[in-house]
């Protein structure tokens, strides 16, 4: 009787500690011996993950071996593709500026390396803070975590590194070739190669670690306000990034890529070059790597970056405390703050977005009228959507408005080539842009609708309606700004007509064929299981069709860009005076608008006519 009067004095003392209370919690921990330790609990999850890994790579071996080879094919592919452009880049560095161990080369491929990874540094900030409030704050599955006995500080850390994961595959793909190039251009030795892995795995984990820093003190400081804290930063990041454009394009007395340039260049972009960035840890630890010993007297270079190295991991390890430190304290009180504030009286939101699509689309029956407004009211009441669509094609208007800069207001032959060159590369960016928004949020919308999917279903829709006013709302909500972005750029750059013509008509195969790729993918390979966006593109699917949107982007810009490009040449040179010449330029250019139009009726109808069957198939 006394041992059950103890057990039950412990369990009271269990139900009425204070959940929100870390040291109280840990001291309930304490009494029961039945809960598992921390690394107990540690194991437990880590066998989880790696059951969950293992059962979802032989889903993927066994009944998805079609498109497991075709992502891996696909990703080779790129890969490949960007070690090709960094190896030709830095043989011309190698070429035009000097060979590995002169100092005009070290400074040249110190700024590269500074300026890339500082960029790709804040977008690993914002990537880690945003997956992890999903997975944290708005996932389903935390919310039964937190009813089993799982300490606070191991459920963050299982989160952050689901974030970790998610975040930084990009960087890997793009970062490794690279430094491999590098490696190979500047002829260094095995342990730069060895050394590589180490450095980047080291690197991403501190601007993730900020990011999850910054997303739990956020919730936990402004539930409130978090919305506007947000749209202040995006709008800082939009002056500092214009400041910078202005700056970079401010050269009304100097020629365009001359030294004088190159160097104003090189100074106005020093921020990112900060000693205390780890960016800058990382550039100065690759480059010590690649020097063979004896280049600028030093002897062992593998020590010196070997303590680059070092500084980079006692950093991880420090924001890898301090994530714990503060999931432990705020993340449960936090949690319940913005789950159990008091709802706010919505307004009701303005008609005339409605109204205005209503009239734009009126030659398409009611119901597909409806699902697009539908779609339209979703993103407008979504702030993650509007405001990265606005600060993306934000940055891009005010470098259109200013990219007459390059011109300079002369019209001989190498300005007129060089101005075509850069509208046509506009317009890739425009594209590339734009299948990075189809990618996270058209392919997720068919499996966004997870377990309500049986609403659709029954609906007195067709099916076939829902995915059409899907692709209408995907191609002409991302057409008007894109078409207009380019428009911009070529009034900016005062290109001929014909060139304006063709990249509208480019401009609207990129809206068709990336709209019909996304809803047709997202048709094919829906998953209703995850509720998360994110994870949603970041799987198979979606990654899938971020590498065949790019393709698509570069195989119809260069069919139209390099006919385009002859035939201009053409018209400025000697053949101007040969009408047989000339029209064999035409005759080019006919055919390389010819057959971008065929392509872009193949991407957008063979996906499409996919995801319809495949809709039709779906079990509501």
């Amino acid at each position: 009787m006394a041992n059950d009067r103890s057990t039950n004095g412990e369990a009271a003392d269990s139900a009425t500690a204070d959940r929100g209370n870390p040291d109280e919690w840990d001291r309930v921990y304490a009494k029961c011996e039945l809960l598992p330790s921390d690394d107990h609990e540690a194991a437990i999850l880590t066998r989880l993950r790696l059951a969950m890994f293992w059962s979802h790579l032989r889903y993927l071996m066994h009944d998805a071996q079609l498109r497991t080879a075709l992502l891996v094919v696909l990703s080779a592919f790129f890969w490949g593709g960007l070690f090709v452009l960094f190896h030709r880049g830095f043989e011309f560095v190698v070429s035009h500026v000097g060979p590995t161990g002169e100092t005009y080369h070290a400074q040249t491929v110190h700024f590269v390396f500074t300026l890339f990874f500082a960029s790709l540094q804040v977008m690993l900030i914002f990537s880690a803070g945003i997956i992890l409030y999903g997975g944290l704050y708005s996932s389903v599955e935390t919310g039964f975590l937190l009813s089993l006995p799982v300490r606070d500080e191991r459920l963050v850390l299982y989160r952050f590194q689901e974030a970790l994961l998610f975040s930084s595959w990009g960087f890997f793909l793009l970062a490794s070739p690279m430094m491999v190039a590098y490696g190979i251009v500047a002829a260094a030795p095995w342990w730069y190669f060895l050394l590589v892995p180490f450095f980047m795995v080291s690197f991403t984990y501190i601007p993730c670690a900020l990011g999850a820093i910054g997303c739990l003190l956020l919730i936990h400081c402004l539930p409130q306000l978090r919305k506007i804290i947000v749209g202040v930063l995006a709008v800082a990041v939009i002056g500092v990034a214009y400041q910078s454009i202005w700056k970079t394009l401010d050269m009304a007395q100097k020629d365009v890529l001359d030294a004088t340039w190159f160097s104003d260049t090189f100074e106005r972009f020093g921020f990112t070059r900060g000693e205390w960035l780890p960016s800058t840890w990382l550039s100065n630890g690759l480059l010590e790597a690649a020097r063979q010993s004896g280049d600028f007297e030093v002897d062992n270079p593998w020590v010196e970056s070997a303590k680059f190295l070092f500084v980079l991991g006692s950093n991880a390890l420090l924001l890898h405390v301090l994530v714990v430190a503060i999931g432990k304290r705020l993340f449960r009180k936090s949690f319940h703050q913005l789950n159990a504030r008091h709802a706010r009286k919505r307004k009701p939101a303005p008609e005339w977005p409605d109204r205005i699509a209503n009239l734009l689309m009126a030659p398409l029956p009611r119901r597909t009228r409806l699902l697009v407004v539908k779609d339209l009211r979703l993103f407008r009441r979504d702030p993650v959507q509007w405001s990265q669509f606005l600060i993306f094609f934000g940055l891009l208007l005010l470098y259109f408005a200013n990219v007459d800069r390059f011109r300079q207001h002369r019209a001989d032959l190498s300005v007129v080539t060089w101005v075509n060159v850069v509208s046509f590369l506009n317009l890739a960016v425009v594209g590339l842009i734009l299948s990075t928004f189809t990618t996270r949020f058209i392919y997720p919308l068919i499996s966004l609708e997870g377990r309500r999917f049986w609403i659709l279903g029954r609906l007195p829709v067709d099916r076939e309606t829902i995915l059409w006013g899907k692709f209408l709302f995907a191609a002409c909500g991302s057409w008007a700004p894109s078409a207009g972005l380019v428009l911009l750029s070529d009034t900016m750059l005062d290109v001929e007509l014909i060139v304006v013509l063709i990249h509208q008509m480019i401009c609207l195969l990129l809206c068709v064929g990336l709209a019909g790729m996304a809803v047709g993918l997202g048709a094919m390979m829906p998953n209703f299981r995850e509720q998360s966006p994110s994870k949603i593109a970041a799987g198979f699917g979606g990654t899938l069709n971020l590498v065949l949107s790019a393709l698509y982007i570069m195989l119809v810009v260069l069919m139209t860009a390099l006919p385009c490009h002859f035939y201009l040449l053409g018209k400025q040179t000697e053949l101007n005076a040969s009408l047989d010449g000339l029209k064999q330029m035409e005759l080019w250019l006919v055919l390389g608008v010819t057959a971008s139009l065929v392509l872009g009726l193949l991407v957008t109808i063979v996906p499409m006519r996919g995801g319809l069957r495949a809709f039709r198939r779906i079990e509501v």
